[in-house]
């Protein structure tokens, strides 16, 4: 059945007539009502008592109250809260009308609902109140087991709100309080932030130094002598977990490069023992690639004298290589070690005023120095890729730090770091 809408004008009609109607059936005869300074005749009651002359109230101010309670009885059958009339003005027996705020009417929503159809038990919750007169502001939701929240249009509503029970004609209110707001911050987070013109130049100028001090750096490296470049190479390893919890380490792939960044070492490496933890995630090992039996793996005292062997009389560039010559059960003489964990100028101090150097990860030095990304998240490491990172590295400070290396000679300092 279609809803049928009301003018302001015709709903006060039809309650004056309604309640001329409750009056007649109650003894009256309704010819004043609504009349705000006539004279009214003095209503008797059933038993014979006069209703003009009850203490305290006058003929037209007891009909209005009879007839608001007729009223509110009405609201209470839709599931609305106990309160005074909706009308707003009401005749206090000495001809003058008082302005009378209409209660706030709180509406609980089941917590079940989808949000369509919350919005829709909202939409006809709305239309049932403008049918019965009341007003859309004085409205007030509460979702399901929660409790009202103060600041909404009464507070007196709020102790009254936990004892009602769901109407099924119910809903949110026309403000929708709380939820509007929240939808508002929803909105707002949803709405994308661009960059400031200014830090895209910034971004720019910065791409195009680093661009020009690697094209200078990369003529310097290329004046180098052929035997100069295979004095050095760089190497990388992976490791898998054993033991309880997978916290020991063992060597499972070896990488090594020369100046130039080409492979002259790349194989897998067969673990005898019982592997607990892969970390493929972060090693890129799965378990066939260091099966007893892969062939094409290499057993861990043929990799150790293979690596050996590359590494004779060999400069070692790598990051953090103290782990790797671990796994592999080699040294290598201090002098001919260059690590970029450990050289001065790619470490952090441990606080913010200074202290204890720190080192940095590979993948923040390279693309802070390099421009470009390794070990992205979210992808396995690559031996190649670290093994060749940690070479270019090396390359845009060779000259710097080959000549702090000297002077730390001469001077019978230590070997390995370079100065800040």
């Amino acid at each position: 059945m279609a809803s049928v809408f009301y003018t302001k004008k015709a709903k006060a009609e039809m309650r004056k007539r309604r309640r001329k109607m409750e009056l007649q059936k109650a003894g009256g005869d309704g010819d004043d009502v609504g009349g705000g300074h006539r004279e009214h005749e003095p209503t008797t009651f059933a038993d014979g008592g006069d209703l003009g002359n009850a203490p305290g109230m006058h003929g037209g101010g007891c009909r209005k109250r009879a007839a608001d309670q007729t009223s509110d009885g009405r609201m209470r059958e839709h599931g609305f809260r106990d309160g005074p009339s909706s009308s707003d003005a009401r005749d206090d027996g000495s001809g003058k009308k008082t302005k009378v705020e209409q209660p706030v009417m709180t509406v609980v929503i089941p917590r079940d609902l989808p949000p369509k159809d919350a919005k829709k038990f909202r939409k006809d919750a709305r239309r049932r109140a403008r049918l019965e007169g009341q007003s859309e502001d004085r409205i007030q939701f509460v979702v399901e087991g929660q409790t009202q929240k103060e600041g909404g249009p009464s507070s007196s509503s709020s102790s009254s709100s936990s004892s009602t029970e769901p109407s099924p004609s119910a809903g949110e209110g026309g403000k929708e309080g709380d939820g509007h707001h929240a939808r508002r911050k929803d909105k707002a987070k949803d709405k994308k932030s661009f960059p400031r013109i200014n830090d895209l130049l910034a971004q720019h100028a910065a791409k195009l130094k680093l661009q020009e001090k690697l094209a200078k750096q990369r003529s310097i490296n290329d004046s180098l002598s052929s035997a100069e470049k295979r004095r050095y190479v760089a190497m990388d390893c992976e490791m898998v977990g054993t033991g309880p919890e997978g916290k020991r380490s063992a060597l499972a792939r070896v990488s090594v490069v020369d100046w130039d960044g080409k492979v002259l070492l790349d194989t897998f490496v067969r673990v005898p023992e019982r592997v607990t933890d892969f970390r493929t995630r972060v090693s890129g090992v799965r378990p066939r690639d260091i099966a007893v039996a892969n062939v094409n793996a290499m057993g861990h005292d043929e990799v150790r004298a293979a690596v050996g062997e590359m590494l004779s009389g060999k400069v070692l560039v790598g990051h953090a290589l103290r782990n790797d010559l671990s796994a592999l059960m080699l040294s290598h003489p201090r002098g001919e070690i260059r690590d970029t964990a450990r050289y001065a100028p790619f470490m952090r101090p441990s606080g913010s005023g200074g202290g204890k150097l720190r080192p940095r990860k590979l993948r923040d030095l390279v693309y802070e120095n390099l421009g470009r990304r390794i070990q992205v998240e979210g992808e396995s490491h690559c031996s190649i890729d670290d093994a060749r990172g940690a070479m270019e590295l090396f390359q845009i400070v060779r000259g710097r730090w080959e000549k702090d290396l000297e002077q730390s000679k001469k001077g019978g300092g230590g070997i390995g770091r370079g100065k800040k």
